[in-house]
């Protein structure tokens, strides 16, 4: 490919997600792909309809529509499950908080119920006894993300060209390559996560750390994603250290278990403390994992804007230059759906929500750029 309409930096869930939806619509797409495992390998995969302020759930909201319609398409290795969630409240003050939720969730149309203490326990056993009850939303699912990104790049066919190396530098409708290849285009739009902030020589997005355990294979013991209603603030707080419980079943029968976030840990050296805290967390919601052999732990970082929203648009300054970039733990949800909102602004059309609170422009003003 000579000259591409669009150059996507980033070959993760939100880049590969990026260059299959400006494909489809017929432009052509140079993908970089640095072929080193980021976000979208060490994530847990989870397609969650988080709503903590209403345009993460405007997003969440639409990006999992559009999940429902593709997920029929998908091959078996993408190891798609539609397991709904259980969000879940540990003492009867948090009932209130699902009883909020589920008014917000249907607020955007997102399908929820309050369950008791006893269907709890009916439905997944391994809970422990005394959980005051929580809530289940059914639309939300698993898959496989890395093997969903690869997928969406073969979906794009011959529109999409990798070129495998690290974008080292970005010029003016252009972006150079560590082996000296040049790439030009109309567009070029960073989907790259934190190594955005070395190509943009600015500190545009911050690292959250988290870390992750996978228990060995057993027979099918939970059917749903179970999450503690304080996940919410977990994921959100702006400083400090947390951790809060969230198990995800495998389809290889695996339990996945997180979550954990640090800031400003740039590392991926585990934090063996944090990581016990995290473990005694979860074994407070299901007590038999004290009993089960974990195999594997593992870091990854998130790339979190100033405002906890993804920055989806137009840079304010640099001509042709977009940006998809900021989605934190929410990447894997919102892939489909920030892909749409840039395609359509690429293109001139009116993107089905609003995506004003997404565009860079909020964080990026001429003035903070040029001082």
């Amino acid at each position: 490919m000579k000259r591409a309409d669009v150059i996507v930096v980033g070959a993760g869930i939100i880049g590969s997600a990026c260059a299959w939806q400006l494909a489809r619509r017929g432009l052509r797409v140079a993908l970089v792909d640095d072929g080193l495992p980021g976000a979208t390998a060490a994530g847990m995969g989870h397609l969650v309809c988080m709503d903590d302020n209403p345009a993460e759930l405007a997003l969440c909201a639409y990006s999992l529509r559009l999940w429902r319609e593709l997920v029929a398409q998908m091959p078996e290795h993408c190891a798609w499950r539609s397991c709904g969630t259980l969000w879940l409240a540990e003492h009867d003050d948090e009932l209130a908080l699902a009883e909020q939720k589920q008014q917000r969730l249907a607020a955007a149309e997102a399908e929820s119920r309050l369950v008791s203490a006893g269907e709890l326990r009916r439905c997944e056993p391994l809970l422990r006894h005394g959980l005051a009850g929580g809530l289940h939303v059914p639309g939300d699912g698993i898959v496989y993300a890395p093997n969903v990104a690869r997928w969406l790049i073969e979906q794009g066919g011959e529109a999409i060209v990798r070129y495998r190396g690290s974008a080292v530098a970005l010029e003016p409708q252009a972006v150079r390559l560590a082996d000296g290849t040049r790439l030009t285009a109309d567009a070029v739009l960073l989907a790259c996560g934190l190594a955005a902030n070395a190509l943009l020589a600015e500190p545009l997005l911050r690292a959250k750390k988290g870390q992750l355990a996978i228990t060995d294979r057993y027979p099918p013991q939970v059917r749903h994603q179970l999450v503690e209603l304080g996940y919410g603030a977990s994921a959100h707080a702006s400083n400090g250290t947390s951790v809060a419980f969230n198990l995800q079943a495998r389809p290889t029968g695996q339990l996945l278990l997180g979550s954990s976030r640090q800031f400003d840990a740039p590392d991926d050296v585990l934090d063996m403390s944090l990581l016990a805290t995290m473990l005694q967390r979860a074994t407070q919601f299901v007590p038999s994992l004290a009993q089960m052999n974990i195999i594997r732990c593992w870091t990854g970082q998130r790339a979190a804007s100033a405002d906890g929203l993804p920055l989806l648009g137009p840079h304010p300054v640099h001509d042709g230059l977009w940006l998809a970039l900021g989605h934190e733990g929410l990447g894997v949800t919102t892939a489909l759906g920030s892909a749409a909102l840039i395609a359509d602004r690429l293109l001139r059309q009116r993107p089905a929500i609003d995506d004003t609170p997404y565009r860079p422009v909020r964080l990026l003003t001429v003035e903070e750029v040029s001082a």
